[in-house]
């Protein structure tokens, strides 16, 4: 009777492990079952996500930077949307001239706080060949005492930027249009010693602000005829209201000293740019703003056709 007893309690025994093998195999199937059915629609997801997405601006192309003068020049490419072929004006081809609006700071030059550029960035920038001076900046506002402030600024200038004014002035009309003070833009456009490359220069006072956004560059002020007007700037809101007009270049710093925006990349786009009829067809397809716009909450119905 004890050795049945003992026979029947090793057959339970083993009958435990066999029945949760079971189970595990089952679930491991279900596991297998369930992970084939996901297989199968992950690819269907990724496609109706990639097509519902609106394109979004990339800044115009810049290769990486060397970090040392004796490293090889970046070269950029946009040639599969300019034709060198049609930067020459043809006979006959009688269009107004382009206008272009160039922002200043971050665009043409970064400037600091004297007390807060950081000495490394300051030496690295000097030793590299940057263009740099210091400017004693007068504020209309008043300090305590009733005495003007003053503020201490260093300005580095971006590499190429007075080539690239005498060049795009051959084709163009330049207009300087930036969201900063006359007090403190006035007298850094007069240092650099380029005031007389525009045909008008506008402060904030000519910005306007809008619901999603402060001192938006309207370009309406400067000329009716948007076919033949584009504006060069780091933030793309400041044309939020000519989206179709607008290019977006990548922001000048001074730890960028060996940057070749101005005429490697800006430059030949300009030319280009020159020689349409209208200028907005060729910066849709390059930066799709409106719908960059759109996906930083600008509802389209604000946004002009």
């Amino acid at each position: 009777m004890r050795m049945a007893r003992q026979v029947s309690s090793q057959q339970a025994a083993a009958s435990v492990p066999s029945r949760s093998m079971q189970v595990w195999g089952a679930v491991m199937d279900w596991l297998s079952f369930l992970f084939q059915i996901f297989l199968q629609i992950i690819p269907s997801l990724l496609h109706i996500l990639s097509s519902s997405s609106p394109p979004s601006f990339k800044p115009l192309p810049v290769a990486e930077l060397p970090l040392a003068e004796s490293s090889p020049s970046a070269q950029v490419s946009i040639g599969n949307v300019i034709n060198d072929d049609a930067v020459e004006r043809s006979e006959g081809h009688n269009i107004d001239k382009l206008t272009v609006v160039l922002d200043l700071d971050e665009t043409l030059v970064c400037a600091y706080e004297k007390s807060s550029l950081p000495a490394a960035v300051h030496t690295q920038a000097t030793e590299a060949g940057l263009k740099w001076f210091e400017l004693e900046c007068v504020s209309s506002d008043k300090e305590c005492e009733g005495k003007p402030k003053v503020s201490y600024v260093t300005v580095f200038e971006r590499p190429g930027l007075h080539e690239f004014l005498e060049q795009i002035g051959e084709f163009a009309d330049l207009v300087l249009f930036t969201a900063g003070l006359e007090d403190y833009a006035k007298p850094l456009v007069n240092k650099i010693g380029i005031e007389n490359q525009f045909r008008l220069c506008l402060y904030r006072p000519s910005t306007v602000n809008t619901k999603f956004q402060d001192h938006v560059k309207d370009l309406s002020c400067i000329s009716k005829n948007l076919c033949r007007i584009v504006i060069v700037d780091n933030n793309p809101f400041s044309f939020l209201l000519q989206p179709l007009n607008g290019i977006p270049c990548i922001p000048f710093s001074a730890a960028q000293p060996y940057d070749e925006q101005l005429l490697k990349v800006l430059l030949p786009l300009l030319k280009h740019l020159s020689v349409q009829k209208d200028v907005r067809p060729v910066l849709y397809e390059m930066f799709h703003m409106p719908e960059w716009f759109q996906m930083h909450g600008i509802p389209a119905s604000v946004l002009p056709v």
